[in-house]
C-alpha cells in the first residue's frame, strides 16, 4: 500500500486570526490557506463565540449610528 503524503501541522489561528476570519467570512471572502488552517486546526466554538460577539457589535453601532442621525435630524 502507498502511504497516504504527511502534512505538515497546521498551527491553531490566534485570537487576532481567527477575528480576521469571522469577519472575512461576514464578506463572503476567505484566502484558501486561511480556510484550510481554520478547518483543520480552529475550534468551532471559538468561530461561533467570536462571530456572535461581532454580530453583537454591529447591531449595537448601528443602533448608535441611527439614534444618532434622528436626535441630529431633530426627531
Amino acid at each position: 500500500m502507498a502511504e497516504s503524503p504527511k502534512l505538515p501541522p497546521v498551527k491553531p489561528p490566534s485570537l487576532i486570526d481567527t477575528i480576521i476570519s469571522v469577519l472575512a467570512s461576514f464578506f463572503g471572502v476567505q484566502s484558501h490557506k486561511n480556510r484550510v488552517r481554520d478547518f483543520s486546526a480552529g475550534k468551532p466554538m471559538v468561530f461561533i463565540v467570536v462571530a456572535i460577539v461581532l454580530t453583537v457589535v454591529f447591531v449595537l453601532t448601528l443602533v448608535m449610528i441611527v439614534k444618532l442621525m434622528l436626535r441630529n435630524a431633530g426627531m
